[in-house]
């Protein structure tokens, strides 16, 4: 069972390939990277979501990218909260 990360503060131009190819070192697993976009003009939000191949797999790679400075941002990567329901308009 896999394990999603939340990761924040991506410097402008980061790829889903790049990132993946980031939390991907040292033989940690990655099953599937989703920088937010906005819908209209396709910029970056600025974050991800990053699905890892098990538990030990994304806390070694908190471990080792949480705080690292990435192209002049410093990365915030840390577990993922479960989705809530969403909050009925009135």
């Amino acid at each position: 069972m896999g394990a999603r990360l939340f990761v924040d503060n991506l410097p402008s131009g980061m790829t889903e390939e790049a990132l993946g190819a980031l939390f991907a070192r040292d033989d940690r697993i990655v099953l599937k990277v989703s920088i937010m976009t906005d819908r209209q003009s396709g910029d970056s939000h600025g974050y991800a979501f990053v699905e890892m191949g098990s538990v030990s797999d994304a806390a070694r790679a908190i471990l080792d990218l949480n705080g690292r400075d990435l192209r002049g941002c410093r990365l915030h990567v840390s577990e993922a909260r479960p989705r809530t329901a969403a909050k009925a308009q009135p």
